[in-house]
């Protein structure tokens, strides 16, 4: 079925016809709710509010009557539930935070409702974040617009399930090790992973909190500029959010101003003149689908014809990913999650006989097997006598990992270019029936976290997957610390040259 937004192709066109009135935000948000009611097979959205949803909408017309041009003033989005905001619960998928209703809103949520945004609700994810394909959640499986028996991708799927069905027009994530990138992929949208700390994390519930970051989804790259943009700066409630970027105060406008500026500069024939992207031959070994490699190789041809040079380059370390991330991250989310002691909030168990057995039962009956799993490791691998054995030795991996892409990035390339996942979206249980081929999903996007670094998926193709179904393919683009707007421009370039992000799945209610 159609939606209030396939008569749009992305924000900016909807931007202008708010300004011109139109559509108003508050029509638009109506129908979008019903469109969302229609669609509930997507299982995208865990909680809606219409009434604070539509007081948002008639304020955003209020605002837009004042302000014709703020960009964003009126569009609506939604929320991953690992932000917590205001008037909508906030459950990180987990029966632990079933009916937590949050009495601030993060930082990402906060900075796009002063901006006008519309919410109109919040939608899944895996449980705290932990999970590739938005299985691992105590609302059930998120179903991919494209074929309701494949994965949308996680830990962020409900938020690119909402945008690829064109039920919101834009959605915030979270990427700790690819969840907004290889949600984008599977669903055939564009997703960013900005350079870590660039995005205040503060209210936004912690899996690993080196690793971390807020992200945003969207159809065109160009809106995710303006997203991004929208989000990032400063937060002096959040110790990791960094003051400046590359000698420039980190603050709204600066991504946005250079993206812009990088545009304008940019030559009419060749637009990616003098860009070096390179390829590493580590992410086009054994393992990878011959359909995705297929999609992305054409990708790089396009760009190279746009006038970007292309340069072979080697990522030696990336196999040791895999392990360097799920030592790490398991261990920062054992610590994270001992917060959940079923004294201050969260669910507590009904039968118990002292402190201790009544956080052990809640504990256990509160989080699922995904999450207890990796805290069990995580506990592990901080114990006395494995603390050295496994901890300090994944973070001395992390150096070299981190150093692979530093030099790659100062020396031999502008950009790294490649694919997002070795196949596209496998079959709902597949991967909790083979759990390591779950992990072994995630080797191009890992590396990214552990060095920190700015990234972002954007639709390239499709290739056979599940039932020989025809399914996207994301390329991803990885770049230095704080060049959000070299990817950015680099994206709208190949965007402006093809038309693959503006391929939409027929949804069935």
């Amino acid at each position: 079925m159609t939606t209030a937004l396939d008569a749009f192709d992305g924000i900016t066109q909807l931007n202008v016809a708010l300004r011109d009135r139109k559509v108003s935000a508050t029509e638009l948000a109506q129908q979008l709710l019903t469109d969302i009611e229609a669609n509930a097979s997507l299982n995208a959205f865990i909680d809606v509010n219409p009434e604070l949803t539509l007081a948002q909408a008639r304020e955003a017309d209020d605002w837009r009557a004042k302000n014709p041009d703020s960009f964003l003033a009126g569009i609506p989005l939604a929320h991953k539930d690992l932000f917590v905001t205001q008037g909508w619960r906030t459950t990180a998928g987990s029966r632990m935070l079933d009916n937590y209703v949050s009495p601030f809103d993060a930082a990402a949520v906060e900075s796009l409702r002063q901006a006008q945004t519309v919410c109109l609700g919040k939608v899944s994810c895996d449980e705290f974040g932990m999970g590739s394909g938005n299985e691992h959640t105590s609302f059930g499986p998120v179903r991919n617009p494209w074929d309701h028996d494949v994965v949308p991708g996680g830990s962020s799927g409900g938020s690119a399930a909402a945008v690829a069905a064109g039920l919101a027009m834009a959605a915030t994530g979270t990427d700790t090790g690819g969840s907004t990138r290889l949600p984008s992929a599977f669903c055939g949208i564009s997703g960013i992973r900005p350079t870590y700390g660039v995005v205040s994390r503060y209210g936004m519930i912690a899996y690993a909190s080196s690793l971390d970051q807020a992200g945003m989804f969207a159809r065109h790259a160009q809106d995710l500029a303006h997203l991004v943009d929208t989000i990032s700066g400063f937060d002096d409630r959040d110790a990791t959010c960094v003051q400046t970027c590359a000698g420039q105060t980190n603050a709204p406008g600066r991504i946005l101003s250079q993206y812009q500026q990088q545009m304008e500069q940019a030559d009419t024939a060749q637009p990616l003149k003098g860009l070096r992207i390179g390829i590493p031959k580590e992410y086009f070994a054994q393992g990878l689908d011959t359909g995705v490699a297929q999609a992305v190789d054409n990708a790089i041809t396009e760009l190279t014809r746009l006038g970007a040079t292309r340069v072979d380059i080697e990522l030696p370390n990336t196999e040791l990913c895999i392990p360097a991330y799920y030592v790490i991250g398991s261990a920062e989310a054992s610590s994270n999650l001992s917060r959940y002691d079923a004294v201050r909030f969260g669910y507590r168990a009904q039968d118990y006989d002292g402190l201790e057995q009544m956080q052990a039962r809640s504990r256990a009956q509160a989080f699922g097997d995904e999450v207890r799993k990796r805290i069990m490791i995580g506990t592990y691998v901080l114990s006395h006598g494995y603390y050295d054995a496994f901890y300090v030795k994944a973070q001395q991996l992390r150096q070299l990992i981190t150093q692979d892409f530093r030099r790659a990035l100062t020396q031999d390339c502008d950009l790294i270019v490649g694919p997002v996942s070795p196949t596209v979206a496998p079959a709902i249980g597949h991967q909790q029936d083979n759990p390591l081929q779950e992990w072994l999903g995630d080797i191009y996007t890992l590396g990214v976290n552990l060095a920190g670094l700015p990234a972002m998926s954007i639709p390239c193709g499709f290739a056979k997957g599940y039932k020989q179904q025809s399914l996207p393919v994301g390329l991803q683009l990885i770049g230095p610390h704080f060049e959000e707007p070299r990817l950015l421009s680099t994206a709208t370039h190949y965007q402006n040259a093809t038309d693959w992000h503006l391929h939409r799945p027929g949804v069935t209610s």
